[in-house]
């Protein structure tokens, strides 16, 4: 099982640590990777203004700006110490059990603007880019990383199913090809309130900690998109499956209490 998460705007920035090393990345995310660092690095290197505008921050994110410029410097550390947010607070990677962690690090790849698709024990640096942004030189981040991630979560899915929790920007990276749509699950969190239901964002990301954090620590390896809503049944969760789409199977997680 292969479960992909969406990164988080907020980044814990290591005091100290090794910078990156680009020799160790595998084949397929080496070169654009290189290209994306590149095209940051001009852009937050040249007029500060432009890069803010161009990023979408505000007036008081320059030290941010200036980071981008230096991330083949600044020191690195495991993804899973990078990324922080509601998601990643709910899903507490720090605080597993060591069976559980061992699950994490094999099963759990991150979508990221900078990097493509990162493992929790991965270091990287801490960026500030947003996955809609463009940057001067590149073009758009998602159509970027779109024309090569294919083979890199097949190749991290072997024959599993592939559980995808990312927001709809971070869809935009990577869509499944007809083959591989039956193996995939996209999931969504459904807030009930007396028969109405909606997504409340703040909620939806702390489920998905949550039931990843279920996951984890439950082991079982589901291999297909039944087994998968069965096994979330049995977790506790209230799960529905929609119409196998292009985009692989939705399902609604419904959620009543926040």
């Amino acid at each position: 099982m292969l479960i992909l998460l969406p990164p988080s705007e907020g980044k814990t920035a290591p005091r100290r640590g090794a910078p990156l090393r680009p020799e160790t990345w595998r084949t397929g995310l080496a070169v654009p990777r290189g290209e994306v660092i590149d095209a940051l690095g001009r852009l937050c290197g040249g007029d500060l203004d432009v890069a803010v505008t161009t990023l979408g921050l505000g007036p008081t994110q320059a030290d941010e700006v200036r980071r981008n410029a230096r991330l083949r410097e600044v020191p690195t550390a495991p993804a899973e110490q990078i990324y922080t947010g509601v998601l990643y607070d709910a899903l507490g990677l720090s605080t597993l059990d060591a069976a559980s962690h061992r699950r994490a690090l094999a099963r759990l790849a991150i979508v990221s603007s900078v990097y493509g698709l990162v493992r929790p024990g991965e270091r990287i640096a801490p960026y500030r880019l947003g996955g809609g942004v463009s940057l001067p030189g590149l073009g758009g981040v998602a159509a970027h990383w779109r024309g090569v991630l294919d083979p890199v979560v097949r190749d991290a899915a072997g024959r599993g199913l592939v559980v995808d929790l990312r927001s709809s920007t971070y869809a935009a990276f990577w869509r499944p090809a007809p083959d591989l749509a039956p193996r995939v699950v996209t999931v969504r969190v459904l807030h009930e309130v007396n028969g109405s239901r909606q997504i409340v964002s703040h909620f939806n990301k702390a489920t998905k900690g949550r039931l990843v954090r279920a996951l984890l620590q439950d082991g079982r390896d589901a291999r297909s998109v039944p087994a998968f809503a069965r096994l979330l049944t049995d977790l506790g969760w209230q799960v529905e499956l929609g119409p196998v789409s292009k985009a692989g199977t939705p399902l609604d997680v419904v959620v009543r209490d926040l």
